[in-house]
C-alpha cells in the first residue's frame, strides 16, 4: 500500500515529506519502542512504528532503510530532531492513535508484520 494511502487512513499529519512520498510503497510494518527490535528484524519496504521521539529512531531507520516512520500517541517531535530531518531521505509522520490501534489498523489493511518469525505459537494450532 502506498505511504499516502496509510497517512489517510491513519489520519497522520507528516512531518517530513520527501519527493517520491506519493510513490513509496510500504510492505510490512513493525512497532516497538525498541530500536534493537528494528535492527534485528527489519525488511525491506518496511515502516517504523514508534512512540520513541528521539534521533536514534532516525538512525535506526537509516541503517535498515525504513520506508518511513510514524510516531504514536501523538508525540512532540523535540526542535533538536527537526535540525536532523532536514537533509533527511526518510518521510516521517505522527498520528493520535495508539500503538496498538495503528497496528491493528495496518494488519487489517493488509501490511504484513515485520517482525514476524516462523515460530508456532501455542494458540495457532
Amino acid at each position: 500500500m502506498r505511504l499516502y494511502k496509510i497517512s489517510n487512513k491513519l489520519n497522520a499529519r507528516v512531518i517530513h515529506k520527501t519527493s517520491d512520498f506519493n510513490e513509496i510503497e510500504v510492505l510490512y510494518a513493525g512497532a516497538s519502542d525498541l530500536m534493537s527490535d528494528f535492527l534485528a528484524f527489519s525488511k525491506p519496504n518496511m515502516l517504523i512504528i514508534t512512540g520513541l521521539a528521539t534521533p536514534q529512531t532516525l538512525t535506526t531507520a537509516s541503517v535498515i532503510e525504513a520506508n518511513a516512520i510514524l510516531f504514536v500517541r501523538g508525540k512532540t517531535i523535540p526542535k533538536n530532531f527537526f535540525n536532523l530531518i532536514e537533509d533527511c531521505e526518510i518521510p516521517i509522520l505522527t498520528t493520535d492513535y495508539s500503538m496498538y490501534y495503528t497496528c491493528a489498523k495496518l494488519y487489517n489493511l493488509g501490511i504484513k508484520d515485520a517482525m514476524e518469525t516462523d515460530k508456532v505459537y501455542k494458540d495457532d494450532k
